[in-house]
């Protein structure tokens, strides 16, 4: 499970940085996370295909998180997407998707299903095989939503030339992988242990979208694997930072100690700064596994 950072600054492209996208990789599916301007554009850039987005979520409607969003689905048709795709998003985008498509005169050649976020609490919104996602209330200018990534186990992993040399059918493997032992036709029994080996645990993830600093929504992401906070400005903008519903790099730090994350992302900063290293300083003098994200990088979760 890896994020791969697309867009990291907030309301402007400036000094290369880019409105905010993010994809987030589970078990080789890709779950789209915002959709700034210019989002399809660095997906080509940084080499994720688009064949494996089936689950896009917005999470508010501030135009440098969603206005990459029909460019990208226009061009899917384009190129021939025929596999489904799921948007979850506040209601009010979807008469402004369904416009922009109109007047065009457009129609999408694969299904396309829109999702409304609920306006009020968290709600498990995706329940995979494989993973879930939870979108939860942050607290912003605008109705907004964070989103918490949860890659399920999927059991222990086989050994496949153990599983041979025991004898061990292949219609048998996934009782193999949810910890039953094998008992052989000549009454031998094998041991779980002896074929497979410890599987992948569970992986939490926590994107915790435009907000101000606020202990409101922690416990949606309390030890969660890894942490994403916006962080527009630096200290000595903190009165910007709370007038516009933001966060600074050091309350981001402190929101990331009070979750108990082993890790922390940093983004959405603000165009007026150029350099990036007072981020980390500040958000490191309350939390110590800080990154300063940069586009085109992926960070295991």
């Amino acid at each position: 499970m890896k994020v791969t950072i697309l867009g990291n600054n907030s309301a402007l492209p400036a000094f290369g940085r880019h409105p905010t996208a993010q994809a987030v990789s589970v078990y080789g599916e890709v779950l789209l996370i915002d959709c700034g301007e210019g989002t399809q554009i660095q997906m080509q850039r940084f080499g994720l295909r688009w064949r494996s987005v089936h689950h896009i979520f917005i999470s508010h409607l501030h135009g440098d998180h969603y206005f990459g969003l029909p460019g990208l689905i226009t061009s899917m048709s384009l190129l021939g997407r025929t596999a489904p795709l799921h948007l979850y998003a506040p209601a009010e985008l979807k008469p402004i998707l369904d416009a922009i498509l109109s007047v065009a005169d457009t129609v999408l050649c694969y299904p396309f299903y829109f999702h409304p976020l609920a306006e009020e609490g968290s709600a498990v919104i995706v329940d995979d095989i494989s993973f879930s996602v939870t979108a939860f209330p942050v607290e912003h200018r605008i109705r907004c939503h964070g989103f918490l990534v949860e890659r399920k186990t999927r059991g222990r992993k086989l050994l496949p030339d153990k599983c041979s040399e025991y004898g061990i059918p292949a219609a048998f493997y996934e009782r193999l992988k949810q910890g039953e032992d094998y008992t052989r036709k000549d009454g031998v029994l094998v041991k779980n242990e002896q074929v497979t080996e410890t599987g992948p645990s569970v992986k939490r993830y926590a994107y915790c979208a435009d907000t101000i600093f606020t202990e409101s929504f922690l416990p949606y992401i309390m030890n969660a694997d890894t942490v994403y906070h916006e962080c527009t400005y630096l200290e000595a903008d903190a009165h910007k930072a709370t007038t516009r519903y933001h966060s600074t790099a050091a309350q981001a730090g402190q929101i990331a100690k009070m979750a108990n994350t082993k890790q922390l992302l940093l983004g959405h900063f603000s165009s007026k700064y150029k350099e990036l290293d007072k981020f980390y300083e500040e958000a490191s003098a309350h939390f110590a596994n800080v990154f300063v994200t940069e586009e085109g990088t992926s960070y295991e979760v």
